[in-house]
């Protein structure tokens, strides 16, 4: 530097502000490189949660286009997995449980069957070295026919 600031440090005796940059960036880079990392496993676990709830909705859809509630547990399940290993979603456990209690009404009364999918997604798929899973459960609803045959 010259001019007054250069001489205004020397009486002064300030120090000089070279290798100041190279100290904010060794600080500020684990920090935005933890941030990014947050940012990113966010968006993987949205992803996994939107694959979970696509797999949900079609065993719904699956179960109450059944024309018995066997057949609708049955199918519920094989739809949901099939979903699953379609979106590509890596699960360490994964579990359907099915509400099949809308068959047992009368026909003419409104009834629904409800699909709840559960799926151990790994932490490790959305920051690599990242331990553990954690659960994702969505749960939908899916109406029966009312003048159906049940």
């Amino acid at each position: 530097m010259t001019g007054l600031g250069a001489l205004v440090r020397r009486r002064v005796g300030g120090a000089s502000d070279e290798g100041s940059t190279v100290v904010e960036v060794v600080v500020l880079a684990p920090a935005l490189a933890l941030f990014l990392g947050l940012i990113i496993a966010g968006g993987r676990l949205a992803v996994a949660h939107q694959a979970v709830e696509a797999a949900a909705a079609q065993a719904a859809r699956a179960a109450s286009i059944a024309r018995t509630q066997e057949a609708a547990l049955a199918g519920a399940e094989e739809a949901a997995t099939a979903a699953l290993s379609d979106q590509g979603l890596n699960c360490v456990a994964s579990a359907v449980s099915v509400d099949a209690a809308g068959f047992t009404v009368p026909v003419g009364t409104p009834a629904s069957v409800g699909a709840t999918v559960t799926c151990q997604v790994p932490l490790a798929d959305t920051v690599p070295g990242l331990p553990g899973s954690l659960p994702v459960t969505v749960t939908v609803r899916s109406a029966l026919d009312t003048y159906r045959e049940r």
